[in-house]
């Protein structure tokens, strides 16, 4: 990694598919990918073995990439109670290994995080897949939505932490999301 990067892990959690992303983000937002993946359990598993499999899954992306801290989606209420827990438990998870790893770990809704990515907060899964391989410079849209929505949480974690913003963000090269996030932030400044 570079001087001032910043190395990202999100995580979109799920019991059946949970999205995983790593991202090195520079201090201009510029970002690459590192690594995307999905760690999948068994839906006939039991609990404990499905949450074992998505936790062995994240500590080994966690062991080969490294990253400097860990964002999730930050679970909300639906009417499916059944998805609500497993979200709930392997956003409790994922927080966990954060934690027994020493990484500072954020929560960030879904609707902040299609806002830092497409510029709009009711964003579809189709433009935060399409917005996420315009800023990556990838050439095919991340797939599943699960892989794209945990990248788009790493992206969005380092554009809005500030961790990697320098007090004059230069704008040339970037995107026009990214463009929009960097007008935001300077007026929020004045």
């Amino acid at each position: 990694m570079g001087a001032g990067r910043l190395r990202v892990l999100g995580v979109d959690p799920g019991l059946t598919r949970c999205g995983v992303g790593v991202v090195d983000v520079a201090p201009d937002r510029s970002a690459r990918l590192v690594h995307v993946g999905v760690v999948r359990s068994a839906p006939d598993g039991r609990i404990e073995q499905r949450l074992a499999a998505i936790a062995a899954g994240i500590r080994a992306v966690v062991a080969e990439h490294a990253p400097d801290v860990l964002a999730v989606e930050r679970v909300f209420a639906q009417n499916n109670r059944s998805t609500v827990m497993g979200t709930a438990q392997a956003s409790g998870i994922a927080l966990l290994i954060a934690a027994e790893s020493g990484i500072p770990a954020a929560t960030h809704t879904p609707s902040e995080v299609k806002a830092a990515i497409t510029g709009y907060g009711n964003a579809d899964k189709r433009q935060v897949q399409t917005m996420v391989a315009r800023i990556l410079r990838l050439d095919e849209l991340p797939r599943p939505a699960d892989a794209a929505d945990a990248l788009a949480l790493a992206l969005c974690h380092a554009w809005r932490r500030g961790d990697i913003t320098a007090p004059a963000v230069q704008t040339t090269g970037l995107t026009p999301a990214q463009r929009a996030w960097a007008d935001a932030e300077r007026l929020t400044r004045r």
